[in-house]
Parts: C-alpha cells; structure tokens; sequence
C-alpha cells in the first residue's frame, strides 16, 4: 500500500463539488480514500478505535496550542515552523478521526470528533492542552510529546491494521523532525544567556508533573527518558521529575484548560453547524 494514498496534502483534493469539512475547508477528499478501511481478522475494533481517537484527540489539541504561535513567535521563522508543526498534527489527527469513526460503529467524521464533542469526551493527555506559557515552554513541551509520539509511532508502524500502520509510518518521518526542531531549540536556550537557561529550567519545572502520565499511557518510557536525558545534558539543564499518574486524560480528566482552548476551536462549526465556506 502506498502511503500516499493515505496521507493527502492539505492541499490536494480542494474544488467547489466535493465535500464539506469545518476543519479544512470545502472539498477536500476523504483522506482514507482507496485504502481498504476493513478491521484486519484478529484486531479488536473497539480497542483500535479507542487508540485512534485518543492520538487524534492528542494531535488535534497539539495542533490548536501551536496555532497560538502564529503572530507572536520569537521570529517569522520559527512562526512557520511551528504553524508546519501544527499542519502536520492536524494532518494525523484528520486520518486517525476518520479511522475511528469507520470502527467504532458510528460512522461519523471528523468534524464530529474536532467540533461536536465535550471536554470530558476528549481522550488527549493533559500535557497537550496546558496554555502556551513563553516559547521555552512551548519547546519543553514539544520535545517531550514529539519523542513520546515518535517512540510509540515507530511501535504502531507495525500495527496489523494497515490504515494504523500507514499513518504510523507518515507520522514517523514528520515527528522526527518535530523532536529535532525542539531539542536544538532546547540546546540553544539552555545553553544560551542566564535569563533563556532560567526559562527552560522553569519549563521543565512546569511539564514534570504531566509526565507520568505519558508513561503510564505507553510502554515507551525508557525511550523517552533517554531521549531527554540527552538533550538536558547537552543544554546543561536538569532532567525534569515526574510520577505515576494513572488515567487522567486517557480517562476524560482534564485540566480546566481544556474547555476554554475546544471553546475557540469550536465556536464557529456549532454556531452554523453543517455550514459550507
């Protein structure tokens, strides 16, 4: 199976008589087109529902913290590499809602996931949707969910469902260049004047606590570790502390974040709900 008949551009598919989404725009194809959407003998439909919609929901609130960048980065260079950080996020979050609305019984797309769901039915890690806080904040957090969504893609990659696996596989070659941007950022700062290395200090200060959440998640902690552990060496930082913490957003326990950020996101698709634009 080719990827690319997966994983469609944002930009493809995009004329006046196709469907329309809320989330991208009129016209875009169904991003699963021509790949067989069948449930593979031997997986467990309810299972992989649940894990397509719990890393949508972890892409989709990624997504919208990075869109805050837009206008407000350190530089025009880094507000396009984070809104392309962002697009790439999106772009997982569309195939992986519409996985799960073709096995979870349902049916429904992706603009009823993205739009027409309550905070307590978003299954994303708590980390995700915490507010933007300065750009060193912004880096620790992308650097520590990048390393833990790559190590777990390059697990999924192998997945019997082949739609999973293909997104998986997608997914690998992008987040890889998202846990790149973010650890030379973190170098850079941590390593950089007492007032950007006292930044990042408070960063991992603040995203400690969200860790044991992610390794409660996955099996994929030693990875992760070893990942920041290398990056906090080499910006001279400590490495950030953290602690079991079962369920929370895996279970709908979020912060009282999460409700103002899907306010924004959503606002506009249930106020004309079926709308075309």
């Amino acid at each position: 199976m080719s990827d690319d008949h997966v994983y469609l551009s944002l930009a493809e598919g995009h004329d006046e008589g196709g469907d329309a989404r809320w989330a991208f725009g009129t016209g875009f194809e169904d991003p699963l087109h021509g790949v067989d959407t069948a449930v593979p003998a031997g997986v467990d439909a309810t299972e992989l529902a649940a894990t397509c919609l719990a890393l949508g929901d972890d892409a989709l609130v990624s997504a919208q913290r990075l869109a805050e960048w837009t206008t407000r980065a350190p530089e025009l260079e880094e507000e396009v590499a984070l809104a392309n950080i962002g697009l790439d996020l999106l772009g997982q979050a569309r195939l992986l809602y519409a996985r799960c609305g073709q096995v979870d019984g349902t049916g429904r797309g992706e603009d009823a996931y993205a739009y027409f769901r309550d905070a307590d039915d978003f299954r994303n890690v708590r980390l995700a949707e915490l507010p933007g806080g300065d750009f060193a904040f912004s880096v620790v957090r992308l650097l520590v969910l990048s390393s833990w969504r790559l190590a777990h893609f390059e697990r999924l990659a192998a997945s019997p469902d082949p739609v999973l696996s293909a997104v998986a596989a997608k997914g690998v070659k992008e987040l890889t260049y998202h846990r790149q941007y973010a650890a030379d950022w973190a170098v850079r700062l941590g390593d950089g004047t007492p007032e950007s290395h006292r930044r990042m200090r408070a960063a991992l200060h603040q995203v400690g606590p969200y860790l044991g959440e992610l390794f409660t998640a996955y099996d994929v902690r030693d990875e992760v570790v070893a990942v920041l552990a290398q990056v906090t060496e080499a910006a001279g930082l400590p490495m950030p502390a953290w602690r079991p913490t079962p369920g929370a957003g895996r279970e709908g326990a979020h912060t009282e974040h999460l409700a103002p950020l899907l306010a924004e996101l959503q606002g506009v698709a249930r106020a004309h709900p079926g709308a075309v634009w």
